[in-house]
Order: structure tokens, then C-alpha cells, then sequence
């Protein structure tokens, strides 16, 4: 075999199977036409042996030459050819294949194909002169195959590399109705993860490259604040206006209140507390925790609650004093932290974060609060102490709501057990520690006002989100609705009512509400200072926030449901004494709170027939109806407020059970009826600024709404309805308004509840009485009663009533403070269903034997006295009647809950007059 590329067969033209043959061979049988019914075969040769192999081995075979005898002689027969492949079904047959340079149909018939000779028998044609150089026999063109292994005349399937000499070949492609190329499913997944491929290659930059790009620059440019550089910017104080823009006092943080510690100053414990409560992977993570913002955006998306920052983001946000809800804040957040965790120790973080996180009660950092809630250092906390003041770093504003502190404990205490940071029988053991008396280790500096009234004005700012921290920090300016000359009356009114009296369990609180605006215009809880157990000074308890039976006094809300009804002061029911009502006794309170079978529902009120509004409540409106016309009223209710609502049973008629208002809430309640049906929320602050006097907010720009109906002057006329009964209610209770000013109001007393051992006498005593009385400017509470249940006696050791202290407290109030104020009168409405004027009723029976109690008055103020046989909220006297339930104590600061008997519907002996 001859491998030189540049030489060729001897007496043979290079490449000559390549060129196109006129003719036949001489000698060469032309084979079939073309084109005939099936292509022209390749004919097929052997491989030639090596020397000069002989006939008889080749077995009849043509000699093949054996040097330059002109090629091997092929056989005179047909030449063989190629074998033939199977055809699959379905497959179609080949396309014949034209001769080079020939069209289909235009080749002489035997011509052989391109690239195939038939030499003649003992010489080969002359050859023409060569166009290329000759290529290896070993190359593909030499075997019948193209360079590329594969034969060019048998693609397999359609010969489709030969289509494009056909005329009548159509292009193969499938096009869709729009025209587009048809995809093979492999073409279709091929596309589809190409563009999947870019949407990420598009989701890493756009979410992963450029945040990080953006997060390194961030990170040169923020700075870390230290404890130091913000102590001074959170040390101004805290400045209070009167509604007369006048100073009322300043109030700065106590010396004291913001130690710093040293790095290793703070005990594990406390470490591990706060750790449990804030950031339990703190000791591990970078400044941020992925996981914990994952967590904290599903929350925000399903509405769940919980942040992602890490004590190092809320350090910064605590150093800066910059919360607001934006990316830009949290961005940077996120930057400050990362960086002060690589140039700042876990110890020095923790230590700069406790120096200056706020736990409540003016208590920065952890000594502080150590010191405020134990009286003792942050070193000498245990476990129990320390997750109490941990959980608080979530609520500080709600440090004196035993219900969230207890919660937010327990929380901690667990998480401490979960970490191992706290073994489990320790904590089976732990019990909740009780904090010191607020501020009853430190000093106030509040000016002329009051602790109470200071303690009530933060208590609405931190429900609107400005806790002290806030206010300290921005330098607050409080211009609060307290009016002086009110303040001064109230203050004067409740000492002087206390004058003369000999038993040491009265207690007094007085409110007084401005019904146009709905700001507190003077606010008196009890005396600032009191004696503890051990004779020292202690601040006193805020009594007009604290909740109590109301008695008679929630008698006007029964009325206002009633005539939402459409029913009329007009309407008459059953007034006798001793009515079987509800499986239970009622009684009145003697002969004159009785008024017979047909008493209107306007002389009741009058003479508190216990009988007409029990009736009334159970029969016709029932107690939710009454509930919901207190809260439209003003009643706040949790979590908005401390006042309780008790409907599953008929006592809140007669403001008995479970039901317990606050002398704040009764004050702003009574001055919707004052002010014509329209509710103006009760509110101590104005307006507030910061100490550049940039306005936070203005509470003289809220917007009003009707109390009892979305009519206005239905509203107006159901409030005016309610003030027409009340009005004779004054005159009743031996009380007088102020020269020239009309005003209404009711009375109310709660019973004694007896207890084992007590003297016979204690069963006529209360422990509860009520005065709530407004004009159209100014709509006032006083409440005189015990801390709890306390059998309560004047100097001549009887029984008080809501007429005997507390109705000449309330009048006291009214004179001196409307003195030289223009005369004012409720406005007529016309009467809602039957009206009184039209009904004619029994006559109330007199009183026999009135018996009046003096107390002291001012020159504005005439003595009153009141009949002891007018009492308000009873049950049956009769030991035979069928007892009910015991009402149960109401301790300081709380709400009868239990909804216990109580409000006078009980077989034992009832109240006294209200």
C-alpha cells in the first residue's frame, strides 16, 4: 500500500475515482438506467492482499497487480454491490442520488456514480491532470466514507444531504401556527433551564453580589457609638405645662440612675437572663442572626409577633436612639453591628448594652434597675431576680402590670432551663420575686404635681409608644390638660370632706373631666405621701385609677340602654320591695326607695329603686346592652383600661358582682351625657413637643364622635333624656348646684360584705360610696370608700353613703371651682317612647324617721344631710330568702372579677342609702 500522499496509483490521474465519468468503462456492463426504480450501488472490492496472492487462493477472484501493471482486473460479471440494510417500517425509501455535475434525470443511463471506475481489462484510461494532490489510501474518500467516518450516500435515513439538489424537496422544519420552529421536548428543556440559568445568575447579583458590595462600604463608612458619648444626649429633662402653658414642675433622671459597668462587672447570671429573654445565639453570631430575620419577616408576613434583632443591633438602636420602621435605619443597624463585633470583645458588648438598655421605673442600664426594683447591686442578683429584669427590656413601659411581668418571667426562666444555663430543679423551685414599692427609694423632683397625676401622664404616653426613655432623651415638653384652678378646688374639696371623720380605713379619690374637650382638668388619687408599717414616708397609692363597685352610680348606663331600646322615662314596672327576681331576693333600701306596682322608670332613678333596674337589666335590656353603653360612654376595659363589666349575671345593674369602674372612668363616662351625647376620649396630655419644640402630637385636633348612635341627634337626644332624670337626683340626695349652673348626678353605695366574728352592726355598714354629678362644663367623680372591703362608719359610728361624704365632696368641688363662671343649662331634647309627663304613678311613701349627717362645708357650700332610709344597690334583708354568692374582697387596684354576688343582690342585710 502506497501511503505517500503526493504520489499516485501507477498510470492512474490522482483522485481519479472523484471525477465524473462520460461513460462506461470499455468492457464495463453499464448496469441499470438512470434514474431507475432504486440508486445505483457503490461497487463493493475487496481490500487488495499484500504480494501477488494466486487464483486459486483468491478463488477465481481477478489478480490484483503486483507493481504498475495498470490496478487490479475486475471481474466481467456485474459488479458486486453494496449488501443491503434492512428498511424499518414506516421509514421512506431513499431519494436516488444524481451523478456529480448532473442533475437528477439528465445522466447519460449506466453512468456510474461519482467516485467509482470500471477499469478496462488490462489497462487503466488515460487520466486527466490533476486538480489536487492525491490523498492517502488510507483516508476516509478510499474506503467509500467522507472525512468525517460516515458513507455520504447513506445518511440511515432520508439522505438528506442531497435534498437540496431535489426540486421537489419541501424544508423540513415544523413551524406552529404563529410561523415559530416547533421544539422537540429536548429542545423545549434545554430552553427552559437556559432561562432558568439566567434568572438566577439575575436573583445572585441583584440579591447576594450588589447587597455585599453595598454592605463593605457601609461598613467604612458608620461608627460605633460608645455608652459614654450618649449618657449626656439621654440626661434632659423632662419638662410639664398646666392647660395655662405655666410651668408645673421639671423632673430630671435621679443621681444614681445610670451607673456604668465595667467589662466583667456583670455576673453570668444576669448575662444569661438577658441572653434567654433577647438573643440566645449572642456568644456565637457576627451582630446579626440570619435565622432570627428570617423568623421575624414571617412573622411581619403571617402577623405573628417577634423581632430578628441581636443585642448588638438593639445596642446601636439604644445608642442612637433611632427606631424608625425604615431600610435605611436597619440597614445601617445591621453595618454598626457587624463592625463593633470585629473591633469589640462579646464582654465589652453585653457590659456597653446593659450600661445603657431601659428597664422601667427611670431605671437606665442594670444597676440602675437593680437598684430601683431590689434596692440592691446587679453582682447580687439571682437567677429569678435577673429574668424578671431581662423580660422587662421588651415592655419597660409595663414594668407595673403584675399580669406582663409575671409572663414575660416565666418566659425567661423557661428559656434560661432550654439553654442550660439554669438546671430544671432550680427552677421547679424558683419563685417570683417581688419588687420594692415603686420609687419608694428615691426622690421626686416633679414641682407642684403630684406623684399620681406625674405617674398617670406617663402612663398615656408610654401607651402611645413614648416611654420615659423617649421623653428623657428628647427633652420632652408636656403641655397637659390639667387645669389649676380645678386642681387646686379638687385637692381642697377631698381634705376638707376628710375633715372630722374618725375612721382610719377612708380613703378618697376625686376626678373631674372637661366634658367639651375630654381633658382631665384636675386629677387627685389620695395624699402623695403616706406611713408605712414602720411610721417611714412611702408614696401613696393612686386611688383614682383603681377600680370599685360602683354601686347606685352605674344606674344612669341601665337608663341609657333602655332608651337606645326606644322605651321612655315614662315606662313603669314593679318598684315594691322584696321582689323575687331571677331566682334571687331585691329589695329597696326601706320604704322610701319603694314607689309601688306602677313606678315610672324616671321617679326610680330618683329615689334608687333597686327593684325597677334589676328588673329592668334582666328582663328587658339584658347586661351586655349595659356594658356597651358604659364603654360608648367611656368606660375603658382591658387591656385599654382597668375598669371590668361583668354580664354573665344581672348585678351590673345595681354596679355590684364583677363590675368595677374607676373614678377616672365614671368622671369621663358621665361627661358624654354633659356634653349632649358626644364622646370625647379622656385624656391628660394636649399636646407634646420635643425640646426644639417640634410638635410630636396635638391632641386639640382629634376628631369627636356620637356616643350611643351613629345619629347624632339621637345620640343627643338619649344623653339628654339621661340628664333629665338625673337632674332631680340632686335635690333627693339634700345636695345643691352651684349658683346659677343646672347640673345632674347620681349616688351609689356598695354594701359591707359580713365575715365570721363581725359585730351585729357591721351588717348595716358599706364599704363603697359614690357621688358622680356634672354640669355642661366640667363633669366630676368622688369616691370615699375602704381599701377593699372594709366596714365603713361615720364619727357617730353609723354607716356612710354615697350622700354623707362623698355627694358633699362633690358639691364642695363644683362651688369652688365654677365660682364667677358664667351661668350655664343643659339643652332640651324632646323625650324618647312614653313620656313621664303623661303617666300618672303611686306616690312615694316618705321617710319616717329621716335621720341627717353634717359634714363640713365652705361658705359656698350649705350643710346637706341625707335620709338614712334612702339607700341605693340592695338585696333582702330576709335571713329566709334564698342566700346567694359572697361577693369577693376587691383589693387595691382591682376590679371585683370573680363575679361573685355583690351590688346588693344577696339575701343578707343590703347598703345603705345612695
Amino acid at each position: 500500500m502506497n501511503d505517500d500522499r503526493n504520489r499516485s496509483w501507477p498510470g492512474q490521474e490522482p483522485d481519479a475515482p472523484r471525477r465524473a465519468q462520460s461513460g462506461p468503462w470499455p468492457g464495463e456492463d453499464p448496469g441499470p438506467a438512470w434514474p431507475g426504480d432504486e440508486a445505483p450501488r457503490r461497487p463493493q472490492r475487496g481490500t487488495p492482499p499484500r504480494g501477488n496472492p494466486s487464483a486459486s487462493s483468491r478463488g477465481g477472484s481477478p489478480e490484483w497487480p503486483s507493481g504498475d501493471e495498470g490496478g487490479p482486473q475486475w471481474p466481467a460479471d456485474e459488479a458486486p454491490r453494496r449488501p443491503q440494510r434492512t428498511r424499518q417500517q414506516g421509514v421512506p425509501q431513499r431519494r436516488p442520488v444524481p451523478p456529480p455535475g448532473q442533475r437528477p434525470g439528465q445522466g447519460a443511463p449506466g453512468s456510474p456514480p461519482q467516485g467509482f471506475r470500471q477499469p478496462p481489462p488490462g489497462r487503466r484510461p488515460p487520466a486527466p491532470p490533476p486538480e489536487r494532490e492525491p490523498d492517502l489510501i488510507t483516508h476516509h474518500a478510499h474506503n467509500g466514507t467522507d472525512d468525517f467516518g460516515r458513507d455520504p450516500y447513506d445518511d440511515g435515513y432520508d439522505d438528506a444531504a442531497f435534498n437540496e439538489f431535489a426540486d421537489d424537496v419541501e424544508p423540513q422544519e415544523e413551524l406552529d401556527e404563529n410561523g415559530k420552529k416547533v421544539l422537540t421536548p429536548a429542545q423545549r428543556k434545554k430552553r427552559r433551564w437556559k432561562i432558568i440559568r439566567r434568572v438566577a445568575y439575575a436573583f445572585v447579583g441583584l440579591f447576594f453580589v450588589v447587597p455585599a458590595i453595598a454592605f463593605v462600604i457601609t461598613y467604612f463608612l458608620v461608627d460605633v457609638p460608645t455608652p459614654e458619648s450618649i449618657k449626656s444626649l439621654q440626661n434632659q429633662p423632662i419638662t410639664y405645662y398646666d392647660a395655662n402653658n405655666q410651668v408645673m414642675g421639671r423632673e430630671t433622671p435621679p443621681s444614681g440612675d445610670r451607673q456604668l459597668l465595667k467589662p466583667g462587672e456583670v455576673p453570668e447570671v444576669v448575662k444569661h437572663a438577658v441572653y434567654s429573654a433577647e438573643d440566645a445565639t449572642f456568644e456565637t453570631n457576627s451582630g446579626f442572626d440570619v435565622t432570627g430575620i428570617l423568623r421575624a419577616v414571617f412573622n411581619q408576613v403571617t402577623g405573628g409577633q417577634g423581632g430578628g434583632s441581636t443585642i448588638s443591633q438593639q445596642y446601636i438602636k439604644q445608642a442612637t436612639q433611632n427606631d424608625a420602621p425604615t431600610l435605611t435605619r436597619k440597614w445601617t443597624e445591621l453595618a454598626k453591628s457587624f463592625k463593633m463585633n470585629n473591633q469589640q470583645s462579646k464582654e465589652e458588648i453585653i457590659t456597653s448594652y446593659l450600661n445603657i438598655v431601659y428597664f422601667g421605673r427611670s431605671s437606665y442600664g442594670i444597676q440602675a434597675a437593680a437598684k430601683n426594683y431590689f434596692n440592691k447591686d446587679a453582682k447580687d442578683l439571682n437567677a429569678s431576680e435577673a429574668s424578671l429584669l431581662a423580660g422587662l427590656i421588651q415592655g419597660p413601659g409595663r414594668s407595673e402590670n403584675q399580669a406582663y411581668a409575671q409572663k414575660r418571667w416565666t418566659y425567661v426562666m423557661d428559656q434560661m432551663v432550654a439553654n442550660h444555663w439554669l438546671p430544671a430543679a432550680e427552677r421547679a423551685t424558683a419563685q417570683f420575686p417581688t419588687p420594692i414599692p415603686k420609687n419608694s427609694n428615691k426622690e421626686q423632683n416633679s414641682g407642684k404635681m403630684t406623684y399620681q397625676l406625674q405617674q398617670r401622664i406617663k402612663d398615656e404616653l408610654a401607651a402611645k409608644g413614648y416611654d420615659e426613655s423617649k421623653l428623657f432623651s428628647s427633652g420632652a415638653k408636656i403641655y397637659t390638660t390639667i387645669d389649676p384652678a380645678a386642681q387646686d378646688a379638687a385637692e381642697q374639696a377631698a381634705q376638707e370632706g376628710m375633715k372630722g371623720q374618725t375612721d382610719e380605713n377612708l380613703l378618697n379619690a376625686l376626678v373631674a373631666v372637661n366634658p367639651k374637650t375630654g381633658g382631665v382638668l384636675a386629677y387627685y388619687g389620695g395624699p402623695e405621701l403616706v406611713k408605712d408599717a414602720n411610721g417611714k414616708d412611702q408614696i401613696g397609692q393612686d386611688r383614682a385609677n383603681q377600680a370599685r363597685n360602683p354601686g347606685s352610680s352605674m344606674k344612669p348606663f341601665d337608663l341609657t340602654a333602655f332608651l337606645k331600646m326606644g322605651k321612655g322615662l315614662g315606662e313603669t314596672f314593679d318598684g315594691s320591695n322584696n321582689r323575687q327576681l331571677g331566682g334571687r331576693t331585691v329589695r329597696n333600701a326601706g320604704d322610701s326607695a319603694s314607689c309601688g306596682k306602677e313606678c315610672t322608670v324616671a321617679t326610680a332613678m330618683e329615689i334608687s329603686a333597686n327593684t325597677v333596674f334589676y328588673d329592668m337589666v334582666l328582663n328587658v335590656t339584658k347586661p351586655s346592652r349595659v356594658a356597651e353603653a358604659a364603654k360608648q360612654a367611656g368606660v375603658k376595659v382591658a387591656p385599654d383600661g382597668k375598669s371590668v363589666l361583668y354580664t354573665d349575671d344581672a348585678n351590673i345593674s345595681l354596679g355590684g358582682g364583677g363590675t368595677a369602674i374607676t373614678p377616672e372612668d365614671m368622671a369621663a363616662a358621665y361627661a358624654s351625657f354633659a356634653n349632649g351625647g358626644v364622646y370625647r376620649e379622656q385624656h391628660f396630655v394636649a399636646k407634646l413637643t420635643n425640646a426644639q419644640d417640634e410638635v410630636e402630637f396635638d391632641e386639640n385636633n382629634v376628631t369627636t364622635k356620637p356616643a350611643f348612635d351613629s345619629d347624632a341627634g339621637k345620640s343627643q337626644q338619649i344623653a339628654g333624656n339621661v340628664t333629665e332624670a338625673l337632674v332631680p337626683v340632686i335635690d333627693h340626695s339634700k345636695l345643691k348646684c352651684p349658683t346659677g349652673h343646672e347640673c345632674a348626678g347620681k349616688t351609689g353605695t356598695q354594701q359591707y360584705t359580713t365575715k365570721d366574728g363581725d359585730p351585729k352592726a357591721y351588717g348595716e355598714r358599706n364599704s363603697q360610696t359614690w357621688m358622680v354629678g356634672y354640669t355642661p362644663s366640667v363633669s366630676a367623680a368622688v369616691w370615699v370608700g375602704g381599701d377593699g372591703n372594709k366596714p365603713l362608719h361615720d364619727p357617730k359610728n353609723k354607716p356612710i353613703y354615697g350622700a354623707t361624704v362623698a355627694g358633699p365632696t362633690w358639691q364642695n368641688f363644683m362651688n369652688l371651682y365654677l365660682k364667677g363662671k358664667p351661668a350655664e343649662k343643659f339643652d332640651k331634647v324632646a323625650p324618647i317612647g312614653k313620656d313621664v309627663n303623661d303617666v300618672t304613678t303611686t306616690p312615694t311613701k316618705p321617710s319616717d324617721t329621716p335621720t341627717t349627717t353634717s359634714t363640713p362645708t365652705t361658705s359656698d357650700t350649705p350643710p346637706s344631710t341625707e335620709t338614712s332610709d334612702t339607700p341605693t344597690d340592695t338585696t333582702s334583708r330576709s335571713r329566709t330568702s334564698r342566700p346567694g354568692p359572697t361577693p369577693p374582697i376587691i383589693n387595691p387596684g382591682e376590679g371585683n372579677t370573680s363575679g361573685g354576688g355583690g351590688g346588693g343582690l344577696i339575701s343578707r342585710p343590703g347598703p345603705g342609702p345612695g
